[in-house]
């Protein structure tokens, strides 16, 4: 037959446990009060109280350590917006001149085709359509010239713009 002790250390329902607690215990129909069963009672309450304790003392670490890596989870997201909305924002400063300048180039271009042909139909207004032709040859390469200086310069431009956030970005990451 098992002693006292042998049966309140076996798991027990959560009657007979309440039961324990209160200090009560029904051995062949009689209630027993015993002080060491009471002890018992309390040291377990005591370790349950400090075991809960523990957990939810762990639970605010966990809780904190989440917070903080979401913190930084959260700057360094809004790191990226800004580097990603400078990255879209950089576009070619010279963007609308660069366009004026090359729809000018087209536009002669385009004026330039019909009179190189007109000075090969027509002999006897060669020397006026050869004027107007060589006249707008010369001002097609006066705006490519400009063009492939504003190119170059545009490209300097934008290449110190990356050299900027690629470094911006290096530093972060660190």
């Amino acid at each position: 037959m098992a002693t006292t002790r042998q049966i309140l250390e076996q798991p027990q329902s959560p009657f007979i446990q309440r039961v324990k607690s209160s200090g009560i215990i029904s051995m062949n129909g009689s209630p027993m009060i015993d002080d060491r069963e009471e002890e018992l009672s309390r040291s377990a309450l005591a370790l349950f109280k400090a075991k809960e304790d523990e957990i939810e003392r762990r639970k605010m670490e966990v809780k904190n350590k989440v917070e903080t890596k979401l913190g930084l989870a959260e700057e360094a997201t809004r790191r990226l917006a800004e580097i990603r909305e400078e990255l879209e924002a950089l576009t070619d400063p010279m963007r609308k001149e660069i366009s004026a300048i090359r729809k000018r180039v087209d536009a002669i271009n385009r004026e330039l085709k019909p009179l190189g042909q007109s000075w090969q139909r027509k002999e006897r207004e060669l020397k006026e359509a050869l004027e107007a032709y060589n006249e707008k040859n010369k001002e097609k390469a006066m705006f490519v010239t400009k063009l492939v200086e504003l190119v170059t310069e545009s490209e300097k431009q934008r290449m110190t713009k990356l050299d900027e956030l690629s470094k911006i970005v290096e530093s972060s990451l660190r």
